[in-house]
């Protein structure tokens, strides 16, 4: 499957998905003037990577900054279809990245945490020198 990549812009983050290394990734901020436009194709493509059974391992590394509302709810959109694929017994990690002292995306990724039964969900301190 074709790799996506994104470079960042002042609304929206940079986007690495490599599907045929199972990693996935985000970082910046999100708060795009249409987060459907933006989030749509990601969300199409990445349920087209997982049609095809698989039992490789995949990682999701999300280090942003600030989102808005509607990024949050398209992020969920992404998660959801990595949770069913973890279900199915596909490994599925997602590292939820946040800066030391960060609490409201600290907090933000305790709440999507608890919405995974099967995916593994981490949170990783990123500590700033």
């Amino acid at each position: 499957m074709t790799r996506i990549q994104i470079p960042p812009t002042d609304r929206s983050p940079e986007v690495d998905f490599d599907f045929d290394g199972g990693r996935l990734a985000m970082r910046g901020e999100s708060y795009p003037e249409d987060a459907a436009a933006f989030f749509g194709p990601l969300l199409q493509s990445l349920r087209g990577y997982l049609e095809t059974p698989s039992l490789e391992p995949i990682s999701f590394d999300l280090s942003l900054a600030y989102f808005n509302s509607s990024s949050a709810k398209a992020l969920m959109n992404l998660f959801m279809p990595l949770e069913d694929a973890a279900a199915e017994g596909r490994p599925v990690t997602i590292r939820w990245h946040f800066a030391e002292g960060d609490d409201t995306i600290e907090e933000a990724g305790e709440d999507f945490a608890a919405d995974f039964d099967h995916a593994r969900f981490e949170m990783v301190k990123d500590v700033v020198a």
